[in-house]
């Protein structure tokens, strides 16, 4: 029985999501011609709905072993990223990519440091030189900012 329970929710998500792309107000004159901007949508919601219906009647039941502790530790990590990201974005992915490199079993700590301090600092200056996006000011980004 349980074995149904992800195919129906994705075909309940997609009926909901279908019935909201009938609910556009207008369409601006451009688009009347050809394709409707619901019928994208619906296409695709149509072919998800069919595909979960072809993994029930096809597809047969998996034992799979029970989700290790690292998974749900590393779930638990998205909350730490997401509260400490409250104070700076940059802080939050250097607490949170040095705490999932240790989580997922590297012990040496310089690469710890290293993945913790260089992964967000190539994204910021990435974005911030390259593509000249700001984020929003925190603590290590005001430092930047000025």
């Amino acid at each position: 029985m349980t074995r149904y329970a992800v195919p129906c929710g994705i075909i309940v998500f997609c009926l909901l999501a279908y019935w909201l792309s009938t609910q556009f107000d207008r369409v601006p004159p451009i688009l009347l011609r050809g394709m409707q901007p619901a019928d994208f949508p619906q296409m695709v919601m149509l072919l998800i709905m069919a595909l979960a219906v072809l993994v029930v009647i096809f597809d047969k039941p998996i034992v799979h072993d029970p989700i290790p502790p690292t998974v749900w530790i590393s779930l638990g990590l998205f909350v730490v990223f997401v509260l400490a990201a409250q104070v700076d974005l940059f802080l939050g992915l250097g607490v949170f990519a040095g705490a999932l490199t240790w989580v997922w079993g590297e012990r040496r700590a310089w690469a710890i440091a290293l993945v913790a301090v260089l992964s967000p600092a190539l994204i910021f200056l990435l974005f911030d030189q390259v593509f000249s996006i700001r984020f929003p000011r925190g603590l290590l980004t005001s430092l930047w900012y000025g």
